[in-house]
């Protein structure tokens, strides 16, 4: 039997699908405005009827004391997997690997060796080629690259083959694919989530489990910021 409180209107879910992306996308909420735009809705005003009706039916809860702060608390049972796992995919720069020109206006970064998007592999910190920084990234603190190898990142865009742009952080918001160092030694590139002390890895491959480690096991070395790809 349904309770009738927890159903939804197409709007509603569709409102509620779209937050949960981008929070787990960007690790923070929409923006009234993106969330308009999402719906096609001409005013903001439908967007607040909208949360709350879903704050109502307990599918979400704003977080006081924090401007645009909103959690999704659960989902639709009707929810497919391609809406549980977000639609993010980092910005793709094509062909640039081999961009010769670019090479000689933009600043160069290091790539460092490879990272398993899948299971962990050893930590290179070996510079093994450069590549082109682009410059709307210079500006925005330091960079390093990285290749992908392994297929656990693919829903959200990030193929084998790949080479990573990463920004250097030792913090990443709930959401946000980062390059997670475990037990000092061990490199991979997931989706991270926090809850209390409990770290979770999350990939975007449904082929792969979530691991879950305690907090002093994992290190975030820098977040995913863009990526290369060449096509033949």
């Amino acid at each position: 039997m349904y309770d009738i409180c927890s159903m939804l209107t197409k709007k509603q879910r569709n409102l509620l699908i779209f937050i949960n992306k981008k929070i787990r996308s960007s690790g923070v909420s929409p923006s009234y405005e993106e969330m308009k735009n999402s719906l096609n809705l001409k005013s903001k005003s439908g967007i607040h009827r909208l949360i709350s009706a879903l704050e109502e039916r307990g599918f979400i809860r704003r977080l006081p004391h924090k401007a645009r702060a909103l959690e999704v608390i659960k989902l639709p049972e009707t929810a497919s997997a391609n809406d549980i796992y977000n639609s993010f995919s980092p910005s793709v720069i094509r062909g640039g690997l081999d961009n010769k020109d670019a090479k000689k206006n933009r600043n160069e970064i290091s790539v460092i060796g490879k990272i398993a998007a899948g299971t962990p592999i050893e930590a290179i910190q070996n510079e093994v080629s450069k590549i082109v920084l682009p410059e709307e990234l210079s500006k925005s603190g330091e960079h390093f690259g990285l290749k992908i190898s392994g297929d656990s990142m693919t829903g959200a865009g990030i193929n084998d083959g790949d080479t990573v742009i990463v920004k250097k952080a030792d913090t990443a918001n709930n959401g946000q694919i980062v390059v997670a160092l475990i037990d000092g030694h061990e490199a991979m590139l997931k989706r991270i989530r926090k809850k209390g002390k409990v770290i979770a890895l999350e990939s975007a491959n449904e082929r792969y489990e979530t691991k879950i480690f305690g907090p002093n096991r994992v290190k975030v070395q820098g977040i995913l910021v863009s990526l290369y790809r060449n096509f033949q």
